[in-house]
Formats: structure tokens, sequence, C-alpha cells
């Protein structure tokens, strides 16, 4: 559609352009016969036409059109009715039938990649039509030769340049084919096989490397049970101890560049040696001595390269401020670029923000006067911002149901993931059988949580008061444990009182409403009487329906007065007290 927009306004023309779309409108109209038609469409190869020698293509008259158009509508009338539900079905099984070839993939790669910043256009932007690196231009070029002397003589199916420098090589393969092992075979035989008439695009060697990263696809998103199959493999060629990962997404440009300009082991060695001895300054953060362990407990597993980490500290110990001394000291010293501090609500993440803005850290300065900081109120990411603050819930809606704006993030746009309130996530909710991943969206089948945390290429920190399960499948055991009786003991925390129950007689005997009297239902929105008829049969409420479906002041104001009784408005030590209510 959108190179016929192009052909048409724009005089675009590209005989090699039309020839590998030609195949996708093919096989997107048969996924159309197969999703809508009114019988059983099966797949059919594609074949190429053969030109003729002379074209004798007769042009139909507007009667003929007009016939056709009117037949194959009274052929759609006839048609029977389908459930929405069986058409999902139809639709999702004829594209997971759909074959799509390595030129398609190629197609989808470059869109993945021109969204990402790079400049990618496959029958463009190629080596053997004259592209070469430019200065001020990220480019994806694409049948880049090695010296290598593999198949398709050593040509790389693309060469990522940052300017004249090359960073990266890609290995571009049909949607059928396992990708993983080619890492380990085409994708290092080119990174290691530059010819010596490139050598001056290349910055450094690593080894018997010459390009540091490189990259192999298929063009499937990425889905955990069909991990070797899909998403796009990334291996860091520079040290001999990496391994292939996949992800979720491609890194932008100028990621990539800050990747390789960054020393992990001197930031890791600056870690190690700088003082915390200001994180307890009574000017600054003042942190408490278990809040300090915390920090420096997170501090050795990130040096250690452990890539998913939890702590857990008891409500009331100060997670916000203990973060926020992490967040200054990896920022500080280089070892990450740009945090992400995800938060569950809204009321979560304005108090961080809060405490960004005006808990001091260092010289009587803010988290906000040091570094760049972006609240939830901004969707797009500042290059320069430092951190980010955001709710799972808008990040669910930018990365897994992106409509083609802008909003989308990288997957490198974050080197730092901060999860607030960790415990609340849930893991993968089903695993889609074979027959199910035919006509399924994998999206049906995943957790929305852990898809935003697994999304981005990066280091992950969960914080939580009470780790679950699902908390510890994601992030593992906790690194880091400061208990609510250790806060007691220590004399952070005040312990609670043997509780205190409240009895009524409503409560022990409940309401139960006789056949044909009168109940009164409010919308609990508007609090407005939506429903005063007589009721049919009888009606039932135990206790664990008060509050919820049942309104009545005589019961909260009963309530409110016994808990007031146990409440001292005077109390010299400044206690506070908390009612949670249901709304």
């Amino acid at each position: 559609r959108k190179d016929r927009n192009k052909a048409v306004h724009d005089g675009y023309a590209s005989a090699e352009r039309a020839t590998s779309l030609i195949p996708v409108v093919y096989h997107v109209c048969q996924w159309f016969a197969m999703a809508y038609g009114t019988k059983q469409y099966m797949q059919s190869p594609y074949k190429a036409p053969v030109p003729a020698d002379k074209p004798t293509a007769k042009k139909t008259s507007a009667s003929e059109d007009e016939k056709l158009a009117s037949k194959t509508l009274q052929h759609a009338s006839k048609s029977p009715k389908v459930s929405k539900a069986d058409r999902i079905k139809r639709i999702i099984r004829a594209e997971n039938q759909r074959p799509k070839t390595e030129a398609e993939t190629r197609l989808l790669i470059d869109d993945a990649l021109r969204a990402a910043g790079w400049e990618a256009e496959t029958d463009v932007i190629r080596h053997s039509k004259g592209a070469r690196p430019r200065r001020g231009h990220n480019m994806a070029i694409a049948e880049w030769p090695t010296g290598s002397d593999r198949d398709d003589y050593g040509l790389a199916d693309y060469a990522l340049f940052c300017g004249e420098t090359m960073v990266a090589t890609i290995e571009a393969k049909a949607e059928h084919k396992d990708i993983s092992s080619v890492i380990d075979v085409q994708c290092k035989d080119y990174s290691s096989h530059i010819r010596k008439e490139d050598i001056r695009y290349v910055a450094k060697t690593y080894g018997r490397y010459q390009v540091p990263f490189t990259f192999a696809t298929n063009g499937r998103p990425y889905l955990e049970q069909y991990k070797q199959a899909s998403g796009i493999w990334f291996l860091d060629l520079r040290d001999p101890s990496n391994s292939a990962r996949p992800l979720r997404g491609w890194p932008r440009p100028r990621d990539l560049m800050a990747i390789l300009q960054t020393d992990i082991e001197a930031a890791n060695e600056r870690l190690k040696n700088d003082s915390h001895d200001f994180l307890q300054d009574e000017n600054g953060l003042h942190l408490r001595d278990y809040q300090l362990k915390a920090v420096e407990a997170v501090e050795n597993a990130v040096a250690d390269g452990k890539d998913y980490m939890l702590i857990a500290m008891a409500t009331g110990t100060g997670k916000t401020r203990t973060a926020l001394g992490m967040i200054y000291r990896f920022l500080s010293t280089g070892r990450f670029r740009r945090i992400l501090f995800l938060v569950d609500r809204d009321s979560l993440g304005t108090q961080a923000e809060d405490a960004f803005k005006d808990d001091k850290i260092i010289r009587l300065q803010s988290l906000n006067e040091l570094y760049e900081v972006q609240g939830m109120e901004k969707a797009d990411i500042n290059p320069e911002t430092r951190l980010y603050v955001a709710t799972v819930q808008s990040m669910v809606r930018r990365i897994l149901y992106d409509d083609g704006t802008k909003d989308k993030p990288a997957v490198s746009d974050f080197d730092l993931v901060i999860v607030d309130e960790a415990h609340r996530g849930y893991t993968l909710d089903k695993e889609m059988t074979s027959e199910e991943s035919l006509y399924r969206d994998q999206r049906d089948y995943q957790s929305k949580y852990r898809a935003v945390i697994d999304y981005f290429d990066a280091v992950k920190i969960g914080l939580t008061a009470t780790p679950a399960l699902q908390t510890t499948q994601i992030f593992g055991q906790p690194i880091y444990t400061y208990t609510y009786r250790e806060a007691v003991i220590d004399g952070w925390l005040v312990d609670h009182d043997v509780p205190h129950t409240i009895r009524t007689r409503l409560t022990q005997d409940g309401i139960h409403y006789k056949r044909g009297e009168t109940v009164a239902v409010y919308d609990p929105t508007t609090h407005e009487l939506i429903n005063g008829a007589e009721i049919e049969d009888e009606l039932d409420f135990d206790v664990d329906d008060f509050n919820r479906r049942i309104v009545d002041e005589n019961i909260d104001r009963a309530i409110l007065e016994e808990i007031a009784r146990d409440i001292d408005p005077e109390d010299p030590d400044g206690g506070k007290t908390l009612i949670y209510a249901v709304d």
C-alpha cells in the first residue's frame, strides 16, 4: 500500500521492489480467501509470471466490471454467517499457515529496522547498487560482501553502520528456520572475514573478530516456547565468554554505540571502590544500615553478572529511598546509561517522582537537579533522560498493542529496569499447544506484566515487601531480605497489637431479605437509585459482602467510633493509624 502510494503520488518506480512485493500481495490475497472466503481454501505456492514478448492484456469495460462485482456480491450474500470467535480463529490460522520467504523476512526486517532508527531498504540500500556508509547516517546496507567462503559468496544479509563504523552484521533466514544456531556459524564467520578494502570501516578488532556485534533473525516475534526459532538473536563478540541471547526487537543506533563505548568492567570497579559514606550523610539520603546493605547487595550482584535480582524489604522500611541510593550510584559511576522505574499505579509513580524531586542526595542536590528525570506525563523518551518513570499499564499498551505510532520504545532504550511492588506480577499464564499456536494469538497466553519486564534488554531489579512464587519465578530468590520482625527488633517499626475484632449483630447474622421486600440498588459510580423494584426470591448477604455490595452509614459510623477509642490524637511519638476501605 505504501509503495503503491509512492508510485502514484511521487513517481516512485522499482522493478526489483515490485518483484519482491508481488508474492507478498499474492499471499495476502490467499490469506484473505482463507480467512473470509465462503469455502475452504488451501495454501498454494506462488509462481512467478513468465514475461511475455508482447503483452496482450485485455482491458475490461465498465459494464463487465459491474457485472463481475454484482456476481461477487450475490455469491457473498449467500455465504453462511460465521461467529466472531470462529472468524478470529480462521484469521489467525490462515496467518500462521501462510508461508513467508526469506525475501519477505527481509521486508519485515527493513520495516522493523526503520522503526528503530536505521536507514533500511533492501532493494535500494544495497552494496551492489553502490550503497556505502556515510557520516551522519545510520545505515543497514544489504548484501554486504565479506571474505568468507560460505554460501552466497560470503554475503552478509545486512551490515549495520553508525556513520562510517561497522558495528554489526545480520543474517536473515526464512520464517520456518531455526536461527539460534546461525549465530555460531555464519554470523561469526562473516564478522571475522572483513575484506581488506573494507578494513577502514573497522574501529577495533576483538580477537579474530573485526565487527563487535552480530544478529540473526527469521522475522518472527519472540515466543518463549519457540525460543530457538523466534525473536532476534544477538551476540556481543567482544568477549569470548558472552553467549547469544534473544531480543524482542532491534536496538537503536545510538544505543549500540553507547554499548560499544561503555566499559562495564571499569564501571564495576568504580562501584566497588567508590565510598558509600555519602549515602549515610545526615544532609543527604541518610540511609539506615539495612538500606545500605541492600544497595551493596545489588551492586555485588550486578558486578557478578546477574540479570534478574530481587530485594525483599518490609513495608515501611523505605524501599523507594533505598532505590534512590542505587539509582544515584549506578548513574554516577556510569554503570547504567538510562533507567526505567516501573510502577503498577499512578499514585506510586507520583510518590516516586516526589522522592526524586525532593530528597537530597549529595551537596544538597536532589536527583532531579543532578540528572534528567522524566515523569509519567510524557510518552516519548528523551535521549537525554537518565531516569524515566512509567506505569506497567502504559508500557503494556505501548509495547504489546503498538498502533504504529512513535510511542513504542526500543528494546535498548533502558539498560536497567527497577520494578516497584514486584510481587504484583505473574508468570506465563499458559503454554500454547502446537494446535493452539495455529489459531490463537500468543498475547492471549502470556503475562502482560512479564512481557513488559522481559521486553527490554536490560538488568532487572524487583522491589517487594512480600515475595511470592510468581515473583521469584521472574526475579529469582531475594539477594537481600529485611523482614518485618527484624525492623521491629531494630526499632524502625512498631510491632502490631493483638488483633481487635469488632463484632456487631449485623456482621454476625448478615442480612436477609424475604421474598417481596423492596431492595434499593445504587449505581456505585453515580450513587443514583437504579433499581427499586420488588425482588422475586429471597436474598442473603453474608459478612463478606459488606462494604462491597451494601451501603449503610450507621454500620460505618459504629465501626469508626469503636476504632477511635484506641486512637490517641495527642500521641507524643506521632503515631499514625491506617484504615483500609473498599472505596
